[in-house]
């Protein structure tokens, strides 16, 4: 077929009608029994121009190239043309020929944005999300730049599946020095996230038989559906003020568990000296594993961080971090680092599984390790939050006397139990959710979810200003029902 020009006028497809599936939409219209050939043409010629098949400025063939591909007459393509000319359809020019017209907006269809957000929210206290604007991206460009300039060519190649040796062996130092983690680069493996750790843990306990882990309750809901999805059930364990609760554990008959016991999710508290020491003693004795999701342990503020419980028997402990709350949970960039006696089996399924982490995001994060761009973002990213923490707590203070702030001084949320006249607890939630304020109750994360006289909040505040902190918090304030009701 002849191949079409583009109209000076407008944007067009560059394959415009003789790209193979718009001159394909033609053909059951010129097979058509000859008297309805011609509504038959121009009926197609109509909805791909509807469709968005046609784009608007589209140049279509001449009458008579379009008829001679078709094997219909001249005078059918021409009365098509004039038609939808007087439609709108198209656009005709002495010398200038047939194009798509641009009065006609094609109803293409969109793709959906499924992220998780609080729409319609005045001020969101969902926890999890960092300020994303503290993202460094003059440094990250930067070291994006220099990795282009000096990565030899191989770097496109399939890697290694735990990930490039360079990056493997800074983070090892990172997590060594930072978390006092046991890091062999040889059994650190570059990730998705810790979403994509779970699941390859949860792959390999299953292929090795095992059917049910253990995930504190309460926590994090994402767990239970990322072992689900790898055929492997979550036991909800209870937990008390030291951490995970041991008598359930014990009696529970599960061999691996999930813990975070550097800042507990979502209860903020920290696992006592003794309660780590009787989990890895629990590990041990039923020849188990503890997976540790560290998610945000580089943020402590009122002292150094507790370190690593992998540091203390990393044959009974797979160690799991991130970069979702240092730099932006888009990235999908983290580690996993496993027993010797599970590394060759994490290492195959991470194979079969993708054939490695993308290789330029390795080798650029490698870069910014390298350089202390890293522990520089972890510095203003800790400034930042402990301001707003300490933002949060005096407008509770403030706008709620005599609420309870527990949990450790860490991370990106505190736990705040209200004056009791601000409950129950769904009322006052119903009546936040009008006001315009997302916010989550401590039940929401519990297994056994229900109603709670007192009400207990789980508030996000890495991700916002001090100023609408104390918005949020004054919002709050004035969701409370008139004194006597």
């Amino acid at each position: 077929m002849t191949s079409s020009r583009t109209n000076p006028e407008g944007p067009a497809d560059p394959e415009g009608l003789t790209g193979s599936a718009a001159w394909e939409l033609l053909l059951p219209a010129v097979s058509a029994p000859a008297r309805t050939r011609g509504r038959s043409l121009q009926a197609a010629l109509r909805e791909a121009v509807r469709s968005g098949r046609l784009a608007p400025g589209t140049r279509l063939p001449s009458s008579r190239d379009l008829a001679a591909d078709l094997g219909v007459s001249r005078g059918l393509v021409t009365e098509a043309y004039e038609q939808l000319t007087a439609e709108g359809y198209l656009r005709s020019g002495r010398g200038a020929g047939t194009w798509v017209g641009g009065a006609v907006r094609a109803a293409r269809p969109r793709a959906r944005d499924l992220a998780p957000r609080s729409p319609g929210a005045r001020v969101d206290f969902v926890p999890g999300t960092p300020d994303l604007s503290l993202f460094p991206r003059a440094a990250w460009a930067a070291a994006q730049r220099g990795v282009l300039a000096e990565s030899p060519h191989d770097l496109l190649g399939y890697p290694d599946p735990r990930g490039l040796p360079r990056l493997r062996t800074a983070l090892a130092e990172l997590l060594a020095r930072r978390r006092g983690v046991v890091a062999d680069p040889e059994r650190l493996i570059v990730v998705s996230g810790v979403a994509q750790a779970t699941a390859l843990l949860g792959f390999v306990l299953h292929a090795r038989g095992m059917r049910t882990v253990g995930v504190e309750d309460p926590g994090s809901p994402q767990h239970d559906a990322l072992y689900a999805s790898a055929g492997v059930a979550a036991v909800p364990l209870p937990m008390d003020d030291e951490g995970l609760a041991i008598g359930p554990l014990r009696t529970s008959g599960v061999r691996a568990v999930v813990a975070t016991p550097a800042h507990q999710f979502p209860t903020g508290i920290a696992y006592s000296a003794r309660r780590r020491a009787q989990l890895l003693d629990w590990a041990r004795s039923v020849d188990g594993l503890v997976f540790e999701d560290d998610y945000d342990g580089d943020f402590r503020y009122d002292r150094a961080p507790v370190g690593a419980l992998q540091g203390l028997d990393p044959e009974h402990v797979a160690y799991a971090g991130s970069v979702s709350k240092s730099l932006a949970p888009g990235l999908r960039l983290g580690w996993l680092l496993v027993p010797e006696s599970l590394a060759d089996e994490v290492v195959e399924r991470k194979r079969t599984m993708d054939l490695g982490h993308p290789t330029l995001d390795q080798a650029l994060f490698a870069r910014f390790l390298e350089r202390g761009d890293y522990d520089r973002q972890l510095r203003r990213c800790q400034r930042a939050y402990r301001q707003r923490r300490d933002t949060l707590v005096a407008a509770l203070e403030e706008h709620f006397p005599g609420a309870a702030v527990t949990g450790i001084a860490a991370g990106l949320h505190v736990i705040a139990e209200l004056p009791e006249k601000y409950g129950p607890q769904d009322d006052f939630l119903e009546r936040a959710a009008s006001a315009g304020v997302a916010v989550r109750p401590l039940t929401a994360y519990a297994h056994a979810r229900a109603g709670d006289a007192v009400v207990r909040l789980v508030l996000g505040y890495a991700h916002l200003s001090p100023g609408r902190i104390r918005a949020g918090v004054r919002l709050m304030a004035d969701t409370r029902p008139p004194d006597g009701l």
